[in-house]
């Protein structure tokens, strides 16, 4: 009885999968459809959280690209993700036939990102919006560490969903291994800023319109930002200056909501309001563009 309720009440037993990539350190195993916490999660065949591709090219086809605040994880339902509400939005909006994907991942950062790109290519697409949070500048280098060796990361299903359960009780330490990939040397901020660049020119090379939109930690909502990662952001506003790239700062708008504290699900990570607002800007961000492709096929 134990065992049914903790499936049927809650869904452990049955959590998402993840899959090593030698070159993306891993993503979301394809195929997947699970229910957790009272949210439906699904992945489709390309390890996104959205739904099969449409047999037939849409008119447009929106890439939406990040981490775990893109992803949403098992805390928010498929209809609550980033991604529904800009294809709700854009809907509206007598946009042509659209379609809105999410490629994204817990714990990816700018460098998981662009190796996902050069395997999958950008589906033909003609707009991709870069999704980053203030800690994603800060990212290390692509492994498959994690995978079936952190609890947050199982590569198989448990045996049983007691055991699960359980594991939930014990205190959490990740692989002794991630110590020497979180010790990094370097110019992380530079690597990562390189590997927005490089998706920059895919997206030239094949005629999509990247704009990049930045979401704050919770303290930096707050006004408590540290020095190191002031330094950051103005790294990626000058670059994105340099380039002429479109682009969203996050914090001024979540600090002038009359209860920015209803926006996060935790210190990073976004509520279902938190992501209706943040879908919402981005919709702005490429309405005018849809209107364009539309008025090209009415010609």
């Amino acid at each position: 009885m134990l065992e049914i309720g903790l499936r049927v009440s809650i869904g452990f037993g049955n959590p998402l999968i993840y899959v090593a990539d030698p070159e993306i350190g891993y993503l979301l195993a394809p195929n997947q459809r699970v229910w957790r916490f009272g949210n439906r999660v699904e992945i489709n065949e390309y390890s996104m959280r959205s739904p099969s591709l449409l047999n037939l090219a849409p008119d447009l086809r929106i890439l939406l690209l990040g981490d775990s605040v893109l992803n949403g994880s098992w805390w928010t339902d498929q209809n609550e993700t980033i991604s529904a509400v800009v294809t709700r939005i854009l809907l509206t909006t007598n946009s042509p036939k659209i379609e809105v994907l999410n490629i994204s991942a817990n714990g990816w950062s700018p460098r998981n990102e662009l190796a996902y790109l050069k395997k999958f290519g950008c589906f033909q697409a003609q707009i991709l919006v870069l999704l980053l949070n203030t800690d994603d500048l800060f990212g290390t280098a692509p492994t498959s560490m994690p995978v079936g060796n952190d609890r947050y990361y199982p590569s198989q299903k448990p045996a049983l969903a007691i055991l699960e359960a359980a594991t939930r009780f014990l205190p959490y330490a990740p692989p002794p291994e991630m110590a020497i990939v979180n010790a990094e040397g370097g110019d992380r901020v530079g690597f990562n800023l390189a590997a927005i660049e490089e998706i920059y020119h895919i997206t030239q090379a094949q005629n999509i319109s990247l704009k990049i939109a930045l979401t704050p930690l919770w303290h930096e909502v707050t006004n408590q930002t540290k020095d190191y990662e002031i330094t950051a952001r103005s790294r990626l506003v000058k670059f994105t200056q340099e380039q002429g790239i479109a682009y969203l700062d996050f914090l001024p708008i979540f600090q002038s909501h009359s209860d920015p504290q209803t926006l996060y699900h935790d210190q990073i990570h976004l509520s279902p309001l938190g992501n209706k607002l943040v879908g919402t800007e981005i919709s702005k961000l490429i309405v005018e563009k849809t209107h364009h492709i539309k008025l090209e096929n009415e010609v």
